[in-house]
């Protein structure tokens, strides 16, 4: 039997959640994530927070790694005025995911940020971020979808070459572009929707959740980048 590469996902930690008799704490991830991981041909695994320090030793476990959607990062964090619509800080969050990406570009893990994993990809790269716009999301816990157009040659454009539909779920985006990373999608407003970077390392990050539909191809394009010998 072919080995199937084992993909980490971040996930986070709730205060009350409640299933059957209980209401503890709990560390969560929607389904949707280890789902497309499987369907794409890897096995899933949570990664909860944990202290900064063991990011490295975590990822080097891993053959592959998503960092999840969720909260807006802390515009601190890019050097930024936090704007009124901006939403409260995920300290402990942040610290981890950020230690995170930065253990696999070092460590050339083969990496995936999805919605607020792209912006913190972006910003571990000395990027910022624009705090809100319009246009991208439905109301409140409902997700919106547009089209996004790839650009040719790029790694995303090799996978997804037509203009396709996503659904989406944010109101923040990528302002100045992080060191090393290309636009690899854009919305019709112009709205950056995917990033890269180019060579031999797979690192990439998609404004959208993919995780809520069923194209699997750039899931399929990181399990099999963290299948391959060098992650590549």
């Amino acid at each position: 039997m072919v080995s199937r590469p084992l993909i980490g996902i971040s996930t986070y930690w709730e205060q009350q959640t409640r299933w059957g008799v209980w209401e503890l704490p709990a560390a969560l991830l929607p389904a949707g994530y280890p789902r497309l991981v499987q369907a794409s041909g890897g096995l899933a695994a949570m990664v909860p927070p944990d202290d900064a320090r063991h990011a490295p030793s975590v990822v080097a476990r891993l053959d592959g790694l998503i960092v999840a959607g969720g909260p807006d990062v802390d515009p601190g964090r890019y050097g930024a005025e936090r704007d009124p619509r901006t939403g409260p800080a995920a300290t402990e969050r942040d610290t981890w995911e950020l230690a995170l990406i930065r253990a696999a570009m070092t460590s050339g893990t083969p990496l995936l940020g999805v919605c607020r994993g792209m912006q913190l990809l972006n910003v571990a790269l000395g990027g910022t971020l624009t705090q809100h716009l319009d246009g991208h999301r439905d109301a409140v816990g409902s997700f919106a979808r547009h089209a996004v157009t790839s650009v040719p040659g790029t790694r995303y454009g090799d996978l997804v070459p037509e203009v396709t539909e996503v659904p989406t779920y944010h109101h923040q985006a990528i302002d100045r572009i992080g060191r090393g990373l290309v636009a690899s999608a854009h919305a019709a407003d112009g709205t950056i929707e995917a990033v890269e970077l180019p060579g031999m390392t797979w690192v990439m990050g998609v404004q959208w959740h993919p995780e809520m539909g069923e194209d699997a191809r750039v899931t399929g394009g990181l399990v099999r980048a963290a299948a391959a010998p060098h992650g590549f």
